[in-house]
């Protein structure tokens, strides 16, 4: 069968496709803009990818297609309506990702939490040099033991932030669509009103999107902690911008956002460089262990397509 993959370039260029070429044809391509895909999808029959959009403007031109492999757990940047019209079958990956993007949530946080960035800069100006004095204790930061830690969304990866934030002292408070037993559920209002650090871990769905607005960040304390490694669109990005700006919360850490790389005229270019505020590149879901296990799990669902078996099947 022949397979393209869209955009490797996000998968980095350290890790091997090897198996998934021994029984196929592939051809890979780095990146694809939108005119570029309607042309490499015209006769494969599988396609791998990762932030490439895949609807009914696609789909139409890909007569031969039988599969659709993402190289991630959300799939929101394909339409699966659309995919079952065409009788297109889709996989995702699921649980590859939750200890790297658990562990740079966790990072995030402790960054923040510290003011690491004041403090690294500090010594990297050459001002500590020139201080004479043996420490610099501003500005003052607190210990996170004792302190409550909201966790918004509560499948595979935030279960595992919870478990490092409960190691570090923390009381954790969770909010999710459907209450579990074994942990604090709370309702959103009452989570951003408690907590002192907040994370969020949610899908991007109709119920989420933009669940982070101005209405809740104001319910929130002045202090607290945001990191948002799910999906931009889950916060309003503008109102974030504004309630840093003002310093009417804390510190605020995110690793996705509404477009990818954001523009200059996207709102966190007002913050990026200040010293409350962490951002980083998509980058959480991608250690090396974390990529390799998603290659590995990609061919998996290939060979479970082919042998009519439904693994990681989105569109049933």
């Amino acid at each position: 069968m022949k397979i393209v993959v869209l955009d490797k370039a996000t998968l980095g260029k350290d890790i091997s496709f090897s198996e998934i070429e021994k029984n196929d044809e592939v051809v890979m391509y780095s990146t694809s803009t939108e005119e570029e895909v309607l042309e490499r999808v015209c006769d494969a029959e599988i396609i791998i990818i990762n932030k490439i959009k895949i609807n009914e403007n696609v789909l139409k031109y890909t007569p031969k297609l039988k599969l659709i492999c993402v190289a991630a757990t959300g799939f929101d940047n394909i339409d699966i309506e659309s995919c079952k019209n065409h009788n297109v079958a889709v996989c995702n990956v699921v649980g590859y990702s939750t200890h790297s993007v658990a562990q740079v949530t966790v990072a995030l946080v402790l960054s923040l939490s510290v003011n690491l960035k004041s403090f690294t800069k500090f010594v990297e100006s050459g001002e500590y040099e020139k201080s004479g004095v043996a420490n610099k204790l501003t500005p003052v930061y607190h210990e996170l033991c004792g302190k409550t830690w909201g966790i918004i969304g509560y499948g595979n990866i935030g279960k595992q932030v919870g478990r490092v934030a409960t190691a570090l002292g923390c009381n954790v408070v969770v909010n999710k669509r459907t209450p579990c037993d074994g942990v604090n559920c709370v309702d959103l209002k009452t989570l951003c009103e408690i907590s002192d650090i907040i994370t969020i871990h949610t899908p991007l769905n109709e119920h989420t999107k933009g669940m982070i607005d101005k209405k809740m960040l104001s319910f929130m304390k002045k202090n607290v902690i945001i990191v948002n490694t799910a999906r931009g669109l889950v916060t309003d990005e503008e109102a974030i911008c504004d309630f840093i700006e003002k310093g009417k919360i804390g510190a605020f850490g995110t690793d996705v956002y509404s477009k990818e790389p954001f523009p200059k005229s996207h709102p966190f270019n007002r913050i990026k460089d200040m010293e409350n505020v962490c951002l980083t590149p998509h980058m959480a879901w991608g250690s090396y262990e974390s990529r390799k296990r998603c290659i590995d799990e990609i061919y998996k669902n290939i060979v479970a397509y082919k042998n009519g078996e439904l693994r990681n099947r989105i569109d049933k």
